[in-house]
């Protein structure tokens, strides 16, 4: 695991000497991602410059060092991750004459694209990964990322400079750098929490997508031809159609002893390492499934880590303590006192270049940080709710998709007239009537919530509203346009034509990559800590789609085939409960110890500075998240975040 940044110069303004510096000090603002060692590698007559921070994990020789070049002098390679098949495909290359010098996955992946071209080597490796491959015979830069998005790999072209690499963060200190808002981004990380891959919240960048190749022929560029285009050596969306398409064709059981299987092979293989290793175990049915399977598969015994808090419905570490005990790991847990939670709160927009409103960062951050302190890996249980039907809202919306297929669109509108025409507050008043075990909490803002949604067309747009904080951006924002929000609005494959199904689709497209595996690389990196995501092997994703929602959530539980595997290695009482979110009581803090914090970023003149706000409908919520007649928490930690990022960087 590992962070690079690097450029080409489209004019030729700079010296060998002059590309290395530079590229030397923007890597150096990656450093947190590669504590252990540090290079560069310039090539004037092109123009391009590559610079790296490593986190050395196999091979931690000199022979790891990058940036690495090829036997042969022709290419050069930075990558961030790991391969894991690269043993088994070194052999291979051999044969083909390419010859190494030391053990490193980087060198088989860098013969490998010297040997077959990074597109057919690519479809070769089983791994997480981001990298540029410089081919020096043709000028031509490739920018490669891997299947599920786990790492990231920025790129873009402000002025006569190409940028590429890890963050955007490293790309400041060079003179083309300009940092201007991307309009239609700040719309989406305004309804999403956090800005798609697609774009950047910097004007001019994007991330390659997961499973995509961009190249750009520094040669055709100077001919005055098309230099960037795109392509895709794995396609989710088509592992999605052809596992619609193609059913899985064997009972419960079978697919129960497949998916044991893949899980065991995909550990097996993201346990190779030189160094500590361990895992983050939460007690949930993803992260206790993938350290069974460590269990099962490890010469030795396991290290597991987890945190826990005060606040008893936040926390999870008894479960995470009675599952380590059952599978005999070396268990070791913080609990984490609020204040120092809260220390961290101020210091998110320094490990993110981008706005990110995901609240779990922070203990994702914490149990990172505790877990470094004895390994250098850890295995993490991210992708089985996206795989598996795991989020609460997944159960919601496919009652509302029912409800919308049944219910005229005009008893709809009616029902939800109905439910306005008392406001919150009345509802609430209603509820005290009802005995106190069935009374809800703030029953009539929930009640407010499901109106708004029973007023909408489609089940799809239902969708679009759970994961939305700000459902109409513009409303907020002067910066943002109708056109912005009408772009964002993409209907599901018609491949797809399950709701249930089209909403987990949709997340591994999206929420997946761009918050759950942000989330986890910058968290993890902040403190060098490799974090591996064995749910997210290709194998295993490709599986779980040729499953239909009956074998992936049999009778409507669930996780259900995950949780028949996890039944194999622990008792059910361990583990059969509702799902528990890996958060804290923001809206609680936000009430109490944030609440200054809180606002001075929340006042009229921060949220009316540089004309990107209208405080109005903000304050608004405030006010009402103050009194505690309504709680806005998400919507408000939105703005916060970004009120906060923005304060850091602009």
């Amino acid at each position: 695991m590992c962070g690079f940044s690097g450029f080409i110069d489209l004019k030729d303004h700079f010296t060998e000497a002059e590309l290395s510096r530079m590229a030397g000090v923007m890597a150096a603002t990656l450093e947190h991602r590669g504590p252990d060692d540090s290079g560069t590698w310039a090539d004037a007559a092109a123009g391009v410059a590559f610079g790296f921070r490593r986190l050395s994990i196999v091979d931690l020789s000199p022979a790891g060092h990058q940036p690495m070049v090829s036997a042969d002098g022709q290419g050069v390679i930075v990558f961030n991750g790991e391969v894991y098949n690269a043993a088994r495909l070194r052999p291979e290359l051999e044969r083909l004459g390419r010859s190494f010098r030391g053990h490193s996955d980087t060198e088989v992946l860098l013969e490998a694209c010297r040997a077959w071209g990074p597109s057919a080597a690519v479809s070769k490796f089983i791994g997480m990964f981001s990298f540029a491959y410089w081919d020096r015979t043709i000028r031509r830069l490739s920018l490669v990322r891997d299947r599920m998005g786990i790492k990231p790999l920025y790129y873009g072209q402000l002025g006569s400079t190409f940028f590429f690499g890890s963050q955007p963060k490293s790309f400041a200190s060079h003179p083309d750098w300009t940092a201007e808002i991307d309009r239609d981004s700040l719309a989406d990380y305004l309804r999403l929490n956090y800005v798609p891959s697609h774009e950047s919240i910097y004007a001019g960048l994007q991330q390659v997508h997961p499973g995509r190749i961009v190249t750009f022929d520094v040669g055709a560029y100077h001919d005055g031809s098309p230099a960037l285009s795109e392509d895709s050596y794995w396609d989710f969306r088509s592992v999605a159609r052809d596992g619609v398409r193609g059913r899985f064709p064997g009972t419960f059981q079978d697919a129960v002893d497949e998916m044991d299987g893949l899980l065991r092979t995909a550990v097996r293989d993201r346990l190779i390492s030189d160094v500590p290793l361990g895992a983050f175990l939460s007690g949930g049915i993803d992260s206790s499934s993938v350290v069974a399977a460590m269990c099962a598969v490890a010469n030795g015994p396991v290290r597991t880590f987890s945190i826990g808090f005060a606040e008893k419905r936040f926390d999870e570490a008894p479960f995470a303590k009675a599952v380590a005990a059952h599978l005999g790991t070396r268990h070791e847990e913080l609990y984490v006192p609020a204040a120092d939670a809260l220390s961290l709160v101020e210091k998110v927009s320094d490990w993110f270049d981008e706005p990110f409103a995901d609240n779990s960062v922070i203990p994702t951050y914490l149990v990172s940080r505790l877990a470094r302190r004895q390994v250098t890996v850890a295995l993490s249980g991210d992708g089985g709710d996206e795989l598996f039907g795991g989020y609460p809202w997944y159960g919601f919306g496919k009652i509302l998709g029912s409800c919308f297929a049944r219910v005229p669109r005009g008893l709809r509108r009616a029902l939800a007239c109905s439910i306005r025409g008392l406001g919150p507050a009345g509802w609430d008043r209603l509820g005290r009537l009802l005995p106190a075990g069935l009374r809800p909490e703030r029953g009539g803002d929930r009640l407010h919530k499901i109106a708004a949604l029973l007023d909408l067309r489609d089940a799809d747009a239902v969708y679009r509203v759970l994961i939305s904080q700000w459902p109409k951006p513009h409303e907020i924002s002067p910066l943002v346009t109708d056109r912005a929000d009408e772009a964002w609005r993409g209907t599901g494959p018609d491949d797809v034509p399950d709701f249930l199904e089209r909403m987990l689709y949709y997340d591994t497209l999206a929420y997946l990559p761009d918050d759950i595996l942000t989330k986890v690389d910058r968290a993890s990196m902040a403190v060098g800590l490799e974090a591996r995501v064995p749910l997210l092997d290709h194998r295993i994703v490709e599986f779980a789609w040729r499953l239909p929602m009956s074998l992936r959530c049999p009778g409507g539980v669930p996780k259900g085939l995950l949780r028949e595997v996890l039944a194999r290695y622990v008792p059910r009482s361990l583990f059969e409960r509702p799902k528990q979110g890996f958060e804290q009581p923001i809206a609680e803090w936000l009430r109490g110890p944030l609440r200054a914090w809180a606002e001075d970023l929340l006042s009229e003149a921060s949220l009316r500075r540089d004309g990107l706000f209208d405080p109005g409908p903000i304050r608004a919520r405030w006010t009402e998240h103050l009194t505690g007649r309504r709680n806005w928490q998400y919507p408000l930690w939105n703005v916060l975040m970004f009120q906060e990022w923005h304060r850091r960087w602009l």
